[in-house]
């Protein structure tokens, strides 16, 4: 069983409920520059999953693909606002893609 620390990077409104969980939330605003900045924190934190949401996870995304090759982080999108922009299951196909070497989920 891995063990490890968890990080949660969305809005205020995404993290506030993982704060009462007692993880580690990082919340931003709608700022890349921000968005990018706290993501490399995660990154150098040693968190083995990290929680992003959508909306966010775009301009994350060019931190958290140096480590797609390391066993950790995990890094799982979630959709958080009403309508998903289809960002997280395009990561979670990657991901499978990656695992398996098949497109599970045709969605391309």
């Amino acid at each position: 069983m891995m063990e490890g620390r968890i990080a949660v990077l969305g809005s205020t409104d995404f993290v506030m409920p993982f704060t009462a969980l007692g993880l580690d939330t990082y919340a931003v605003g709608e700022g890349r520059a921000e968005i990018v900045e706290k993501a490399r924190a995660i990154g150098d934190g040693g968190y083995a999953l990290v929680v992003v949401a959508e909306n966010v996870a775009p301009a994350a995304q060019e931190v958290f693909a140096e480590y797609e090759n390391d066993p950790t982080p995990c890094v799982a999108v979630v959709p958080f606002t009403t309508e998903s922009t289809g960002f997280g299951t395009r990561a979670l196909g990657e991901v499978l893609r990656l695992a398996t070497g098949i497109n599970i989920l045709k969605n391309d």
